[in-house]
């Protein structure tokens, strides 16, 4: 007689996330993209960037703000955010029209007038 045994698979455990953190977390991501945006637009229009260069310099500015939220968080990443890719990517638009509000603005007074 033999007895066959079933092995239980190893099923990923679900994971708890804090909704308070995660909106503190969210709120603190806001805050620091839209200074950001802010500061890299005042430097645009400075520099006197024009076209394309400008929203380069926006895309390398968005770029460099996740990579200083992924050195932050470390390689346990996970703990802080559910996701890299919603790092990048949320709060881009309103970033972006802060960014050309800023970047037009400084660029009109430096350069124009």
């Amino acid at each position: 007689m033999s007895i066959s045994l079933k092995t239980v698979q190893n099923k990923p455990e679900p994971v708890a996330y804090s909704e308070a953190a995660l909106r503190n977390n969210a709120i603190v991501m806001e805050y620091c993209r839209t200074s950001m945006a802010a500061l890299s637009g005042s430097t645009a229009g400075v520099l006197g960037l024009t076209g394309l260069n400008g929203f380069a310099f926006y895309m390398f500015s968005v770029i460099i703000l996740w990579a200083m939220f992924l050195v932050k968080a470390g390689p346990n990443w996970k703990k802080y955010y559910v996701s890299r890719q919603s790092l990048l990517t949320n709060g881009f638009l309103g970033a972006l029209f802060t960014y050309v509000l800023f970047w037009t603005f400084i660029y009109g007074m430096v350069h124009v007038y």
